[in-house]
């Protein structure tokens, strides 16, 4: 089988990165009181009995003594953040801090206007300090609702994702142990089957038992060399496979024929590694082995559309009316659920006079 060179690159996914949630939140924050600044020096500038500055300092004080609360909050979140999956309870251990923010706010606010307004030689008018306190409290509530129920949007979405993460991370590790235990399934499997090839020959034909020997090695170091990853090139599991048909018709030699269909453009696209492995089993095992008459197996490999089509068929051989997948294709079935998801499919069928065996995955992305 003659394999020519190609190298097909890779389309990368792009992905992109999400916004940082607290550099967002503060540049929402520092455009909140632009806009308050703005409206209040727009609204005084039809009163000519205030001045330009008035405006910049009474929202200037808040957005001081607000921002100062607002950065305690978010330091703070971490201690609440059990509590994000009950949206009620974080609410009112949050809602706890307005009976000390409330006063030390006003306090706050109002010391400062007052400090700059005597620096200026005036003096700062403003409501009683009963009405005062019951406006700023309205006026603190309003905002507290508003800028809480941002922050808890903020910090629900960024715990979802780590939570996503977690959960990705674990299904990973899951599929790859689960992926494990399925390729160490097989290695035996096929071994097992080479060898008994060769031990039928080792008492009546020394010469091709040796060059059994010396092909089952080279098969060994290619599937140990391709079993350190889950993926290969398509281009090594041809080569694994053909080292495996050569042992196969060292032992039928003169009952088996094997073409190969290769398009040369595909066969550095990437392919779980001992995919091709069991059907070529089965159309040694179901084919060959039990049938009197010359059998002849096909390889395909080719693109269809997005997807690579992987097909191996034989003659000599029909599905039984109560026909059952054994543990090959089991196998091969399970590992590419696993890695491709929905995207991939193995169908075996009758094809013309033939058994075929297709396997059918996604040229680009699809795996899960």
């Amino acid at each position: 089988m003659a394999i020519a060179h190609h190298v097909m690159p890779a389309a990368a996914p792009v992905r992109s990165e999400p916004v940082d949630r607290p550099v967002a939140l503060f540049w929402l924050w520092g455009l909140f009181w632009v806009l308050m600044i703005t409206t209040a020096v727009q609204d005084a500038l039809r009163n000519p009995a205030i001045s330009w500055w008035e405006p910049i300092l009474w929202e200037g004080s808040s957005a001081l003594a607000a921002t100062c609360w607002i950065l305690i909050a978010m330091r703070a979140r971490e201690r609440y953040a059990q509590y994000l999956d009950r949206p009620l309870v974080w609410f009112g251990y949050q809602a706890r801090w307005l009976l000390l923010v409330v006063p030390t706010f006003i306090i706050a606010v109002y010391g400062v206007r007052h400090g700059v307004y005597e620096l200026v030689g005036r003096h700062y008018q403003h409501p009683p300090w009963l009405w005062v306190f019951i406006y700023e409290t309205l006026r603190l509530a309003l905002f507290a609702g508003l800028w809480l129920g941002i922050l808890f949007g903020f910090d629900s979405y960024t715990q979802w994702r780590s939570h996503r993460r977690r959960l990705l991370e674990v299904q990973k590790a899951l599929a790859e142990a689960q992926l494990a235990r399925l390729q160490g399934q097989l290695r035996p499997h096929f071994f097992f089957n080479a060898l008994n090839t060769i031990s039928a020959l080792m008492h009546v034909d020394v010469a091709r038992a040796d060059r059994l020997v010396a092909g089952l090695g080279d098969l060994l170091h290619t599937s140990l060399r391709a079993g350190e990853q889950e993926m290969t090139s398509l281009r090594e599991e041809l080569r694994s496979l053909e080292l495996y048909a050569q042992i196969m018709q060292e032992r039928f030699r003169d009952r088996v024929t094997l073409d190969w269909h290769l398009d040369p453009g595909i066969l550095e696209t990437p392919v779980p590694s001992l995919l091709l492995q069991p059907l070529m089993e089965n159309a040694f095992r179901h084919g060959v082995e039990r049938s009197t008459v010359p059998v002849h197996i096909d390889v395909t490999a080719r693109c269809e559309g997005n997807s690579l089509s992987l097909v191996v068929s034989n003659t000599g051989s029909s599905l039984a009316p109560n026909y059952r997948e054994g543990v090959g294709l089991r196998n091969c079935r399970e590992r590419l659920s696993i890695i491709y998801g929905e995207a991939a499919a193995l169908h075996v069928g009758a094809q013309g006079t033939s058994i075929a065996a297709r396997i059918s995955i996604p040229l680009a992305g699809g795996a899960t």
